[in-house]
């Protein structure tokens, strides 16, 4: 137990978290929009500008957390989502709206494709092949 949470608890602020900025809609909804499998993170989809977005709302919370000792569930919830609704209204200024976009290729897929293209580059490479 940290700051006294449980891992449930945690779940349940990041939960309330996306909530907020994604205009109201959960982590599991936002799965359904975007047609992602539910035993998949929805992070593994988020278009690129989304994932930082949510990691700063997590930074600012966590620095909030530290800086202002708060301790429980409820307390660290109002932050996170504080700084949520914060982050969407940035974004909102300049016309994004995160429950809007189009998800991107899984990237789970994309690292896979990576490596294989590494792993191709380096036989390629020591073969004298010349490079694609």
């Amino acid at each position: 137990m940290r700051r006294g949470l449980m891992m449930t608890g945690f779940a349940r602020i990041r939960s309330k978290g996306d909530r907020a900025l994604f205009g109201g809609f959960a982590t599991s909804m936002m799965k359904k929009r975007l047609k992602i499998p539910g035993n998949r993170p929805l992070a593994d989809f988020l278009p690129t500008i989304t994932i930082p977005a949510k990691n700063l709302a997590t930074e600012i919370t966590n620095f909030s957390v530290k800086k202002d000792n708060l301790q429980g569930e409820e307390k660290i919830m109002v932050e996170h989502i504080r700084n949520n609704r914060d982050i969407r209204s940035l974004l909102s200024k300049r016309g994004i709206k995160p429950e809007e976009l189009p998800h991107e290729e899984d990237l789970k897929k994309l690292e896979r494709k990576l490596k294989k293209d590494d792993k191709n580059l380096a036989e390629n490479s020591k073969k004298g092949l010349p490079r694609k």
